[in-house]
């Protein structure tokens, strides 16, 4: 049974988020902190028949401590969302501060705790909690992610529907790389079970994995991004890390990370030219345990992950920089 703390509960990633951890009996108790409404939703929450007690926190009377004293997993997806127009830098310049506050707080009020990083661009905003991390000389890599698991849920999903499958949970695809664009890589060639898709089927696929974002951001004309998913695919890395938390075995799931840090994982970074890529990582009851290689890719698999690196490289260098130097 594990304390949770969600930094940014009353947006709307962390309310459905907050819902579905009340409902995990992984959850004995769930703190949560906004700028505004959390006491609301916790006490809304307090009214579900589960066992987990929920309160709710705001920055007067120095609520984030309060939220985050104790816990042992927190989750931010904190931060505004994407707008129609907008990109993943003009995200950066909001949400990178809101990361190193929080990412500050976290190191002086739990400094054990998993911290699990949702607020986009993920592939920047991770770099920053964890140089913020490092310099209040707390960081374990082996318990701070950045939460891709949307990626995943969304290759396995397409390719049901591309097949005509009425169960996307058949599938299991992984998707390596980063969490924006062209720096996710859906590995279609490793899908298990394994499939035949044509070669324009396969690009489109490939091609909604990467964008699958900007389908929800137009469909909901500026009303939001991709958050019910999101909320769905963050609780489903949550519960999988708890469970490796409770003693179960052979527990991976992929996560973006920094690879040096993790058994395996310098000399994937070393191969690949990037520090932070998501792949395939065990979990055990003290975290991360072991990072496993990209694998053997197709032709066209390895041109996506020349473009993935290339990109990668200027997003992680953007999240160090400002950590390093704001």
């Amino acid at each position: 049974m594990t304390k949770v703390t969600v930094l940014g509960a009353a947006g709307q990633i962390g309310s459905p988020l907050s819902l579905l951890l009340k409902m995990s009996p992984l959850v004995s108790e769930l703190s949560l902190y906004d700028i505004v409404h959390a006491p609301g939703v916790a006490i809304d929450l307090n009214h579900i028949d589960t066992a987990s007690k929920v309160s709710g926190f705001l920055p007067a009377d120095d609520g984030l401590t309060k939220a985050l004293t104790g816990s042992e997993l927190v989750v931010i997806p904190a931060g505004i969302a994407r707008k129609p127009g907008m990109t993943r830098d003009d995200l950066f310049k909001i949400n990178a501060g809101v990361i190193r506050d929080l990412a500050a707080a976290i190191a002086k009020t739990c400094p054990t705790a998993f911290v699990l990083i949702i607020t986009n661009p993920v592939n920047s905003t991770l770099p920053i909690a964890v140089e913020t991390l490092k310099k209040a000389g707390v960081y374990n890599p082996a318990k701070v992610f950045g939460v891709t698991t949307l990626d995943v849920v969304r290759g396995s999903t397409f390719v049901a529907q591309a097949l005509g499958d009425p169960d996307p949970k058949k599938y299991k695809v992984p998707v390596v790389g980063g969490h924006s664009g062209a720096t996710i890589l859906p590995l279609f060639s490793q899908a298990k079970p394994a499939v035949t898709l044509t070669e324009k089927k396969r690009d489109e696929i490939t091609y909604r994995v990467q964008f699958g974002g900007d389908e929800i951001v137009q469909a909901k004309a500026g009303a939001g991004s991709a958050t019910t998913c999101m909320a769905y695919a963050g609780f489903r890395f949550i519960s999988a890390l708890l469970k490796a938390k409770s003693g179960e075995k052979s527990v991976i799931e992929e996560t973006y990370l920094y690879l040096p840090g993790i058994p395996g994982g310098k000399e994937i970074a070393t191969d690949l030219g990037v520090d932070y890529f998501a792949v395939p990582v065990e979990f055990g009851p003290a975290g991360a345990v072991k990072a496993y290689p990209v694998g053997a890719l197709s032709d066209y698999e390895q041109k996506l992950l020349k473009i993935a690196v290339d990109e990668l490289k200027g997003n992680i260098s953007k999240g160090v920089t400002f950590a390093t130097t704001a």
